[in-house]
């Protein structure tokens, strides 16, 4: 079936991935950057801010029953990471629908916040990528037995509809050449949003830097913010964003 095929990929290419972003003596808040070029820790979380970059636009979407959704309406009063993909593809989304996995385990911990946060995976490849398609898909990257955040997978209805949302998101796509496509037809840079439950975008992971780790840290530093505005003045300092 498509969705093991790709997932026995995507674990493939994790494998791989592990060696090159990993946790240095064990420690779970180091980060290494582009090919090992420098190591990083994180700072704890609500100790930063996340600057609102720009509002996330709206769009009509599929789900995997066919049904029609705005994206709005599901951003509403949610953490949202929501990362564009397409199921043919055979190099970077696996592999960023596996750090996905590893996030959505990492935000299942907390029941709490599970209830807060949800991953949403949009396909570019309408033509291909029937809701039917995306259902397969989604079936390999479900969690079985255990509290965990949403996770949906949608698709557009068409190309005209589509084409608005990649261009609010700077998401480019393009058709490869013919001879080209061993790896899937469409040519793309790996773009993952971070969205706050106001539906605001506070951070953009590229490939090299999605990291569940830094991802979760950076969600926890939305959540401070926001116990931090909660308590007013008597609050705590932490968490300064707007």
């Amino acid at each position: 079936m498509p969705g093991r095929r790709f997932h026995a990929l995507a674990l493939a290419m994790a494998t791989a991935f592990a060696a090159t972003v990993v946790a240095a003596h064990e420690d779970e808040t180091t980060i290494r950057g582009p090919a090992d070029a420098y190591v990083y820790k994180l700072a704890a979380p609500g100790t930063y801010d996340l600057p609102v970059i720009k509002p996330a636009a709206d769009g009509v979407l599929l789900d995997t029953d066919g049904e029609r959704r705005r994206l709005h309406n599901l951003l509403r009063d949610r953490l949202t990471v929501m990362s564009f993909i397409y199921t043919r593809c055979a190099d970077i989304c696996p592999l960023a629908t596996v750090r996905l996995a590893d996030l959505r385990d990492l935000i299942a911990r907390d029941e709490v916040l599970a209830r807060r946060a949800q991953l949403l995976s949009v396909s570019f490849d309408p033509a291909y990528d029937k809701p039917a398609v995306m259902a397969e898909y989604a079936r390999s990257w479900r969690r079985e037995g255990a509290t965990a955040p949403p996770w949906l997978f949608l698709t557009s209805p068409d190309a005209d509809s589509l084409a608005p949302l990649l261009a609010a998101y700077d998401q480019p796509v393009a058709e490869k050449p013919e001879g080209e496509a061993a790896e899937g037809p469409l040519s793309h840079l790996l773009r993952v949003f971070l969205i706050d439950r106001q539906g605001r975008i506070r951070n953009i992971y590229s490939a090299d830097f999605l990291d569940p780790r830094l991802v979760m840290n950076d969600i926890l530093t939305l959540v401070e913010a926001e116990r931090s505005r909660a308590a007013g003045p008597r609050g705590h300092g932490g968490g300064k964003s707007p």
